[in-house]
């Protein structure tokens, strides 16, 4: 989460990854509008299928930057930039939403405060889940409501919908009511490609929600980076008589101008010439950065998405072992030696599961039963320790992959 930059203004960048999420049409990109000041090559729906149709179809960045806060201030940085990751909310758009979430530290999900909570919120949910431990709820479009019933019906919608956070991680959450844009209309004119611009109807619970992310800041966002370099490239383009670039987010390591990289899937190595964070040159990007980095004589239409590392240090596999939980929401079997795809970042395979489990027991009352699953959920997140493989113990067959029923 943490970020180092070396840029000509020698400025230090502490960059904090904030997923957007939530149901199509919920006001995601309005709320990214109103909240950014600096956009990317990818943001604000800039593809034209997206525009034509009028949902995002694709990863979206943006960002915006405040001082370093009081809590903070004993970081060694001099400014505190937040990358917003404005994803989809179209249900044939999961995957895309699972590559955006791999990425984040903290996650804004969107809510229609008058619809609640739809079906892709509740799927945006059990993924902000298993993402990250640091959520806040957006009540967008409050200004649908009747103005004369609008704090009232705001306390009802926060009221009902804590039920069901109570359910999850998230108890307790914080829920900002939010106008993104007032009134309506279509997406863009509040922000240029560098610099922040009012609209002629200023947003609503913004700089609310701004303060907000700024507090959910932790003292101590991350360890210093370690390990070899894993960048996670969302966008790839040629620029003419500089070679091609490539866009993500820094993962683990760090990455420098000057450094040999590997595209493990193309089996090719390149070396670094530049390097931009939000068109400003740096010449380091450490774990948790987003970054632009330029190489020469690659053909950017072999990569759209995947992994960039450091030589040799990304293998290949064709089996693995990994613990997983069935998502409590989901009323259907999960049969053991079935096909599944399985997504790893940007990366969908299919592959053939078969489940194993511990020695059925007497088992536990039902609360009991969902606090051990939130605790697992927490301890199987991105942002969560690794759990090490009890080689030692004795794993029976399962026939199909039981949750909080069995």
């Amino acid at each position: 989460m943490a970020t180092e930059a070396s840029s000509p203004s020698k400025n230090r960048v502490l960059n904090i990854n904030v997923g957007v999420l939530g149901h199509v049409d919920s006001g995601k990109t309005s709320l990214v509008a109103a909240l950014s000041t600096k956009l990317s090559t990818a943001a604000l729906d800039k593809h034209p299928q997206s525009r034509e149709r009028g949902i995002t179809l694709d990863l979206g960045f943006s960002s915006f930057s405040v001082p370093m806060p009081e809590h903070l201030q004993h970081l060694p940085y001099d400014e505190l930039q937040f990358t917003l990751v404005d994803c989809p909310g179209h249900a044939s758009l999961i995957r895309t939403i699972i590559g955006g979430v791999q990425i984040i530290d903290m996650m804004v999900l969107v809510v229609d405060i008058t619809k609640g909570l739809q079906t892709q919120t509740a799927e945006c949910l059990v993924i902000g889940e298993i993402a990250t431990s640091r959520l806040v709820v957006v009540l967008n479009k409050c200004d649908l409501l009747p103005e004369e019933e609008r704090a009232k019906s705001i306390k009802k919608a926060q009221k009902r919908l804590a039920q069901t956070f109570n359910a999850t991680k998230f108890a307790g959450v914080t829920m900002v009511p939010v106008i993104a844009k007032p009134g309506g209309g279509a997406t863009g004119g509040t922000v240029s490609d560098d610099s922040g611009g009012a609209g002629s109807r200023a947003a609503e619970g913004v700089d609310a929600l701004r303060a907000l992310l700024v507090a959910m800041v932790p003292p101590d966002p991350r360890p210093p980076p370690s390990g070899p370099l894993l960048f996670a490239v969302d966008h790839c383009f040629p620029i003419k008589g500089q070679g091609t670039v490539l866009t993500g987010t820094v993962l683990a390591g760090s990455v420098c101008v000057g450094d040999t990289v590997e595209l493990p899937t193309l089996r090719l190595t390149k070396q670094v010439r530049s390097m931009q964070m939000f068109k400003r040159p740096v010449n380091k990007a450490v774990q948790g950065d987003r970054v632009g980095v330029c190489v020469t004589q690659l053909d950017a239409a072999l990569v759209e998405r995947g992994l960039v590392c450091k030589p040799g240090s990304v293998p290949t596999f064709s089996a693995g072992i990994a613990r997983v939980e069935k998502i409590r929401f989901f009323a259907g079997r999960v049969p053991g030696k079935s096909k599944f795809h399985v997504s790893v970042g940007h990366a969908t395979v299919m592959a053939d599961l078969t489940f194993f489990g511990l020695p059925q027991g007497e088992g536990v009352p039902p609360e009991v039963a969902l606090a051990q699953m939130i605790e697992n959920l927490g301890r199987m997140s991105l942002q969560g320790s690794s759990v090490e493989f009890d080689m030692a113990r004795d794993y029976l067959y399962q026939d199909e992959l039981y949750g909080l029923e069995g």
